[in-house]
């Protein structure tokens, strides 16, 4: 045994053993890279492209490694980036994600329960595949002592060398890799640990770089119109933010499967084009509730107050109730509750294993509201209920099984291993649930007599279910799939709402095709509450062209 394991015995330089570590991640910790160049193919000239991107993956990983070649000392983070690679090479190979910065936001925001239903065995052996030799090697290899001085011009070298090797690739396989990665951006995020590690960085660094750090206000000049002196019933709406739901899965809207039957006995109102801000909860949410719309929330250089700071400035009582791993910030400077706080009986059959059904943001409501301060609810409330909603991979924990209407359903959390048919049956039962829930959510707000109320609906992205291989959500938005984009818009308005708002609802059925985005909440909860303030943008109001009242 001694004798076998002798050549792993034999000291060596720190930079011999980046290199060893580079070439073994450009070859197995790129197996997502090498799939989708095989996927995509190239005719003849496929060998040669695959030559040229693994030259370059090589090189520019040795150059990215060269910088950790110190000593023995760093045996933990050449292990650190080792476990990286196979994480995200998981995620890559068994969900069709990318390592953009908003997936790796995501990651770091990710509670214990979305945790445990992405890690299975199949995690373990994809991490195993990438990690287990390598480290065996970095544990067992002696690293030689240099001194600093030294090992300094020699790192140095090393990383020049692999930047000149990095950029001669590079040119020489321009002609034929330039036009692959134009058509298909989403190769350069898939290059694996670099698109990774460099997302990690720009998420510490690039806040830093390009906001202020300071909070603009928007509240100044905030009024309540007309329609609150001397009303008899205040305003109370329910804002819904939707999680991970498809609007083409909406039997609203011409889906074949009634997914929302219960929202169709109410004839709602679903708006039909509605697309999100971005693909993920960590990039729409915040981007919902600003006044900015998505091209300038995506350039601002500070961050800004938001919807329920304007509201809550006008004197109204507001309410962010969350069902998810939190708000986003967006909720910072209201009152907040969470159905995690549910204990008892009144959690029986609505929670379990860290996780709550949406249903729960009903139980105790009426005296959540109570605790809002009493001049602020004389004046009108906004609930905000987070929804879990569709969040995957667990799709099957989202739904109880009174309302598994769509049955066999798959219960694995590799989405890739399920069969397609149980896959859309599985999510399709989240998107019978949320229709239950809005309705249910419907019924309460019915039973507050002393009030004018409404409820809107709006996910807050879409979800990719198998589709070119790709599963979830996450894709930067310039390449990520229509499905990841567009999402469902519902709203539901009491007849005290309309009659005081003076909203003419057969004009709105007659606007439902109308193109929509995220850009529009804002501008539609401004013009239903009454709100006056200079950010309101008429023209961004959906409602306003079907409102008789000013």
């Amino acid at each position: 045994m001694s004798t076998r394991f002798s050549v792993l015995r034999q000291p060596r330089s720190p930079r011999t053993v980046v290199v060893w570590l580079a070439l073994w991640l450009a070859l197995v910790g790129n197996l997502a890279l090498w799939r989708e160049l095989w996927r995509i193919g190239g005719g003849t000239s496929a060998f040669l492209v695959a030559l040229g991107i693994s030259v370059f993956v090589f090189t520019a990983t040795v150059a990215l490694l060269s910088l950790t070649a110190w000593g023995r000392w760093w045996k933990a983070i050449w292990l650190a980036i080792l476990v990286a690679a196979g994480i995200a090479q998981h995620f890559m190979l068994t969900y069709g994600v990318v390592m953009d910065t908003a997936m790796l936001a995501n990651t770091v925001q990710t509670d214990p329960g979305e945790v445990r239903d992405l890690v299975g065995w199949a995690f373990a052996g994809n991490l195993l595949l990438v990690v287990a030799l390598p480290a065996l090697f970095v544990l067992v290899v002696p690293v030689k002592r240099t001194p600093w001085w030294p090992q300094l011009w020699k790192n140095a070298a090393l990383f020049v060398g692999a930047v000149a090797a990095t950029l001669v690739s590079m040119f020489a396989m321009y002609g034929p890799v330039a036009p692959l990665v134009r058509n298909n951006m989403h190769l350069r995020y898939i290059v694996n640990p670099i698109a990774g590690l460099s997302s990690a960085v720009w998420i510490v660094v690039g806040p830093r770089l390009k906001k202020s750090g300071e909070l603009v206000p928007i509240a100044a000049g905030v009024a309540l119109g007309p329609s609150y002196a001397g009303q008899g019933k205040p305003p109370l709406l329910v804002v819904v933010v939707g999680e991970t739901a498809r609007a083409d899965h909406f039997g609203l809207n011409g889906y074949p499967r009634d997914t929302t039957p219960e929202l169709a006995a109410l004839q709602v109102l679903s708006f039909h084009e509605v697309r999100s801000c971005g693909t993920d909860t960590r990039d729409s949410v915040p981007c919902m509730f600003s006044p900015l719309g998505k091209a300038a929330f995506e350039k601002r250089k500070a961050e800004h107050e938001n919807l329920l700071d304007l509201l809550q400035a006008a004197g109204l009582a507001v309410l962010w109730l969350d069902n998810q791993a939190g708000c986003k910030e967006v909720c910072a400077r209201v009152p907040t509750a969470s159905t995690s706080d549910l204990k008892g009986d009144a959690a029986a059959g609505l929670c379990g294993d860290g996780e709550c059904f949406d249903d729960a943001m009903l139980v105790g409501l009426d005296a959540r509201i109570a605790q809002l301060p009493e001049e602020r609810r004389k004046r009108g409330i906004v609930l905000v209920m987070h929804q879990m909603g569709s969040h995957g991979p667990a799709y099957f924990r989202r739904s109880p099984p009174a309302l598994k209407r769509f049955v066999p359903e798959c219960r694995n959390t590799t989405l890739g291993q399920c069969d397609p048919a149980q896959l859309v049956n599985a999510y399709d039962n989240t998107i019978a649930t949320t229709d239950h829930f809005l309705a249910a959510t419907v019924a309460w707000l019915k039973a507050q007599t002393g009030f004018s109320t409404g409820l809107l609906y709006m996910s807050d992205h879409g979800e990719s279910l198998g589709e070119l291989g790709i599963f979830l959500h996450g894709l930067p938005y310039g390449i990520a799939p229509e499905v990841q984009k567009r999402v469902p818009f519902v709203a539901w308005l009491g007849d005290s709402l309309e009659a005081r708002r003076g909203i003419d609802v057969a004009c709105l059925r007659g606007r439902l095709d109308l193109p929509l985005s995220h850009d529009n909440l804002y501008h539609i909860v401004l013009g239903l509450l009454d709100i006056a303030t200079l950010t309101y943008q008429p023209a961004l109001d959906a409602f306003a062209p079907c409102r008789k009242v000013p």
